[in-house]
């Protein structure tokens, strides 16, 4: 395995399970939220406000080239919304991309008061969020990770997709 791409839903876990993964496997992880960040100055969260979501998906969109065109090994955490680039979903499909998912409920209780740019409406906000992206997740990815477990149920779920999917 020279790449493992993450998506999924705000809070569904990519971040932790991009890093505990790596940590595991010896490898590096990256989160394009991040590498935006890094790029731009500020916050993710914070450029999407300020910038709106278009040109955040175009930086998006960038930091996954930039990931994808490294060959190095790497556990990649992408941003929940990623999938609605047409263009970022060819390059995810052609990845191995595992789709992290779990019920509203689990992802409602993660986020608390956490503020994300494009959750403000709470509930509401999830539940438009997965009738939108659920069919670009199940699009791109190589499998449905459930991602409501404790992180080491979650890793050996990951482990085993990968695995299978590598033979």
């Amino acid at each position: 395995m020279r790449r493992l791409v993450l998506v999924g839903l705000p809070a569904t876990g990519k971040t932790t399970v991009a890093r505990a993964l790596a940590d595991e496997w010896k490898i590096q992880a990256l989160d394009t939220d991040d590498i935006v960040a890094q790029n731009v100055g500020m916050s993710a969260g914070q450029y999407l406000r300020a910038e709106g979501e278009a040109k955040f998906r175009d930086r998006e969109l960038d930091a996954l080239r930039s990931v994808i065109n490294d060959d190095t090994e790497v556990v990649v955490a992408t941003g929940g919304g990623i999938v609605s680039s047409a263009h970022a979903r060819e390059l995810l499909t052609a990845e191995l991309t595992l789709w992290l998912d779990a019920d509203d409920e689990v992802l409602l209780a993660r986020l608390g008061d956490v503020e994300r740019p494009l959750l403000d409406e709470g509930a509401a906000a999830l539940v438009r969020l997965r009738a939108e992206r659920d069919k670009w997740y199940r699009e791109v990815s190589r499998a449905r990770i459930d991602s409501a477990a404790s992180i080491d149920e979650v890793l050996a779920r990951v482990t085993r997709e990968v695995d299978r999917l590598s033979r």
